[in-house]
């Protein structure tokens, strides 16, 4: 009786949800699933009765003021982001009054998702996009719940646009992966470098299951990435394994790990036992997938990490 009763809501309730729009999980943040529930119940967008907020969503500009972290210090401050189906730009401007843009991104490479924990705002979004080779993070925030999601979501309704004309063979339901690249695994470990003779240094690592690529930095909030490795599939000479750290040059852990690749070995330090397993979980998770003609391009093209 339930089950039909909520069958019943959701075909009203959800009749006119939009390919692009992002349905939260389980274990996705609180801002995510609170504005999906409003979205449906309180706003009811998407039962047809209006088609007010979907036309927002994807309207050719889309303008918010959102307080952005400096690349330099930890000071937010408002910016001014305009969000283009035009040209498929996200520019964003340091005053109202600015004619010119502070930086201009693609929607080529760009991905955002909510890292509210890490950005120490309950509505933190992460923006990532390449910029010289390397990626470059942006952490913003809005106080309306409300506002960041719809910004994340026209972001979302603006990169499926960018891919349909990209691929315009394809339809909407093939493309819908390949608009967020989400995050598998995110945490310290420590760093040797390709000799392994080096002193092993603390970094901040992203792994990413949808580009196999693995990022470091110094710190969670950095502007900028130190530098990736891209990790390939086990039939192309990629593997992952357990190593003792007591016989090497380590740090502070000995929870060792070796990441081997085609051109070079890595060697990552975890502190825990526990941190050391739910990383080789994750990069097994990777290898044991097959690549895709798009992943031989990103290898060839990946600046390896250092």
């Amino acid at each position: 009786m339930r089950e039909r009763g909520n069958t019943a809501a959701k075909d009203i309730f959800e009749k006119c949800v939009p390919s692009f729009f992002y349905r939260p999980h389980q274990k996705d943040c609180v801002v995510l699933k609170d504005q999906w529930i409003r979205s449906k119940y309180e706003r009811r967008e998407f039962t047809g009765e209006s088609n007010f907020f979907l036309k927002t969503y994807s309207a050719d500009l889309f303008e918010v003021v959102l307080w952005k972290k400096g690349k330099d210090n930890k000071q937010f401050l408002k910016r001014i982001f305009l969000l283009s189906q035009k040209d498929f730009t996200l520019r964003y401007f340091i005053k109202e009054d600015s004619k010119v843009p502070k930086a201009v991104i693609s929607m080529k490479d760009l991905n955002a998702e909510f890292q509210p924990e890490k950005i120490g705002h309950a509505h933190g979004l992460q923006i990532s996009f390449k910029e010289d080779e390397h990626t470059r993070n942006l952490f913003v925030y809005h106080e309306d719940g409300q506002v960041i999601v719809s910004f994340f979501n026209a972001i979302r309704a603006t990169r499926l646009a960018y891919l349909l004309k990209k691929h315009p063979t394809l339809q909407s339901n093939h493309l819908i992966p390949q608009i967020q690249a989400h995050c598998l695994k995110e945490g310290y470990m420590e760093k040797t470098g390709p000799t392994q003779r080096e002193a092993f240094k603390k970094r901040w690592f992203t792994l990413f299951s949808t580009n196999r690529k693995l990022l470091y930095f110094k710190s969670p909030l950095d502007a900028t990435d130190l530098g990736s490795v891209f990790i390939g599939s086990e039939n192309h000479g990629y593997s992952v394994s357990e190593s003792c750290g007591r016989n090497m040059r380590s740090g502070r852990w000995h929870c060792g790990i070796t990441l081997e690749t085609p051109g070079r070995q890595f060697v990552f330090m975890c502190e825990q036992e526990q941190e050391r397993k739910e990383w080789m979980e994750a990069f097994r998770a990777i290898i044991s997938q097959p690549m895709t003609p798009e992943d031989y391009s990103n290898e060839a093209t990946l600046t390896r990490g250092k």
